[in-house]
């Protein structure tokens, strides 16, 4: 057996790593995109005076067919999985890449960062939309199955999401290896179902020649337009698979896609053309019509357990994106439940989880139908791939260093195919497009403000702190009370006395014999390289400035970090070692430039809501100090 020395482990070992792991993806990446074929063809060919007509069936087929190699394939599989950031992805992780491509530029930062919280405002639309419209077009199976049980189909469905959801605290690694399977069994089942009608129809095969998708647009015009609207519900979890590939890896989803999913998943959607080449009838419910009557109840069942998996690819997607975003400063901090010893991406975050709940049931309850639920998805969708398309571009440029005429070629031709899906869906608002609109623009707003209030309570904490030099010096030549032990002071600003420690003076009338000013630092990077994590400097009377840096996936973990310290020259014993932080009162002030007011008090309040500090840093209870200080912004 040939080791593989690269990662300490053999090659048989690796193999069968890489296998369990793709087994993974299967279960959790590629459930949202696998059960597309449920209502993709049905919307497509029945909405706006569309007819299954053999011209339009060979047309949307090659539609399809052609999205999922240019967009999925080429454009996320192979160019944005290249923009991992350290392993990690999505659109924050990639938001991160691109800042860094233009640092020292605040204007360029800005216009970026703007571009890439929106876009991650979006995908939460997308985590709303995803689980709503996938779980209910399986439980409207019943509808062809017993016509009498259609009243069930809403209320049956509420029930299986909130389950779903009670289930993600036991996280992606259990659901992996539960789903995977079920969602193997899933593709092979629809691929058998979709050979079975091209057997008996091969001639649906030729819409895998191109022509007939371009050949759509000149017979039907603007028609063929609005139904880019549905042949971009076939793409469905492309976001979800670049954003969950901290969680898997890049090559098992690679491997995964290639190999199995997409082939099903084209056999299928052909198997659903061969249909509606012999009976247009079956236009009401394609999908499932091409089941077997006998098989009809199993397969409704199989469905609804798949559209439960689906839904994990966007919520633990979602999770993934919501950790990003707390280390970047772009959200308050929130409890973060690690789900898995091995895998550190595989996260839990309860407060997302009980928000993507309520907006998924009021989705589900407003709209009843997945339908009417067809003319919501889609905006989100292409907006956010829109903006990692754009995004992805500058990391080519700025980082990869390709010339400006392969990145000017790449950006027309990906972003054309981005633009014209956008198109398409932004005519549905006015038909149920406005709410994952809504849910975005909101997420935004919260984000966009924490990101400034942050910025303007640093800006007001350096502006009315004492020099520190002067303050050392003052306190060598007029000393008070020392006590034993060392005393470390959180603060934002190395050059000024933080807050907690004048008070401590003030107050308790004593100073340690040592005194640690730390200040964190979280990187645009998902891990810190072991040179950058420790910066220590001499400040003079005992005083020692210290800056660690941790990666926006990490986390922060002060204690562990102190414990480091001692390799490069200032030992802590942390029973001897005090934390002292300033909790800061946010107080909204119309009178002070900056937000507007009543974003100052949505920042208040997210700041008195927000995870404390000390236990985001990990920080012992019994070893920390905390004193107020009230912040006007």
């Amino acid at each position: 057996m040939t080791p593989d020395t690269s990662h300490g482990i053999s090659e048989a070992d690796a193999k069968r790593r890489l296998a369990a792991l793709a087994l993974g993806a299967i279960g959790v990446v590629y459930g949202d995109i696998g059960t597309s074929p449920l209502y993709t063809l049905q919307t497509t060919l029945s909405h706006d005076g569309m007819k299954p007509t053999p011209e339009s069936i060979y047309g949307v087929l090659s539609l399809i067919f052609w999205a999922q190699i240019i967009v999925v394939s080429l454009k996320y599989v192979v160019f944005i999985m290249r923009a991992d950031n350290k392993g990690e992805g999505g659109i924050m992780a990639l938001l991160a890449l691109a800042l860094r491509s233009v640092r020292g530029d605040a204007r360029k930062r800005w216009l970026l960062a703007i571009i890439g919280i929106f876009g991650a405002s979006l995908f939460y639309g997308d985590g709303v939309i995803t689980p709503a419209i996938s779980v209910l077009s399986a439980v409207e199976g019943v509808k062809v199955a017993a016509p009498h049980l259609e009243h069930w189909v809403v209320p049956v469905t509420a029930v299986i999401l909130f389950l779903l959801f009670a289930l993600q605290r036991h996280g992606t690694e259990r659901v992996g290896k539960l789903f995977g399977p079920v969602m193997v069994v899933w593709f092979i089942i629809i691929a058998l179902l979709g050979v079975r009608m091209i057997v008996q129809n091969p001639h649906v095969l030729w819409a895998l020649n191109p022509y007939y998708g371009v050949k759509f647009f000149f017979t039907h015009g603007l028609q063929a337009f609005i139904a880019l609207g549905g042949v971009v519900l076939a793409l469905t979890g492309a976001e979800a698979l670049y954003a969950d590939m901290g969680h898997f890896g890049k090559r098992p989803i690679r491997l995964a896609w290639f190999s199995f999913v997409l082939p099903a998943l084209v056999l299928n959607y052909f198997g659903q053309g061969a249909l509606l080449l012999n009976h247009p009838d079956a236009i009401d419910s394609p999908f499932f019509k091409l089941t077997p009557e006998p098989l009809l109840y199993p397969m409704i069942g199989l469905a609804t357990v798949a559209t439960v998996i689906a839904s994990q690819a966007v919520i633990s997607g979602a999770f993934s994106m919501t950790r990003e975003a707390m280390s970047l400063g772009y959200s308050m901090r929130m409890p973060v439940v690690h789900t898995s010893r091995e895998m550190s991406g595989q996260i839990f975050v309860p407060w997302v989880n009980n928000f993507l709940l309520v907006m998924v049931l009021a989705a589900v309850l407003g709209f009843r139908s997945s339908d009417n639920l067809s003319a919501a998805y889609g905006i989100a969708v292409t907006g956010t791939m829109t903006i990692t398309t754009i995004l992805a571009l500058i990391v080519a440029r700025r980082q990869w260093n390709w010339s400006r005429f392969t990145v000017v070629v790449a950006g027309i031709f990906l972003l054309t195919i981005d633009f014209s899906f956008l198109g398409a869906n932004l005519i549905k608002i006015e038909y149920g497009g406005w709410f994952p609109l809504v849910l975005g623009v909101g997420v935004f707003i919260v984000m966009t403000t924490w990101r400034r209030g942050r910025e303007l309570v640093v800006r007001e904490i350096k502006q009315s702190g004492l020099a520190l030099e002067p303050f050392i010096e003052n306190i060598a030549e007029h000393p008070p009370l020392r006590v034993p032990g060392t005393a470390v002071f959180l603060t934002a600003n190395q050059h000024a006395v933080p807050h907690a420690l004048l008070h401590n003076l003030k107050h308790n009338k004593v100073l340690h014999e040592r005194n640690v000013l730390l200040t964190v630092e979280m990187l645009e990077t998902p891990t810190a390289d072991p040179g950058e994590r420790i910066e220590i400097s001499e400040l003079g009377g005992d005083f020692y400035g210290l800056e660690l840096r941790f990666g926006f996936a990490e986390d922060p973990n002060i204690p562990l970090a102190l414990s480091k310290c001692s390799k490069v020259g200032l030992p802590f014993d942390m029973m001897d070692t005090t934390f002292f932080l300033s909790r800061e009162t946010i107080i909204a002030d119309a009178k002070r430039p900056g937000m507007a007011l009543w974003r100052d008090k949505l920042f208040a309040f997210m700041a008195r809501n927000a995870l404390p500090a000390t236990a985001f840093f990990q920080i012992p209870g019994n070893r920390l100090i905390e004193l107020g200080a009230q912040v006007e912004i």
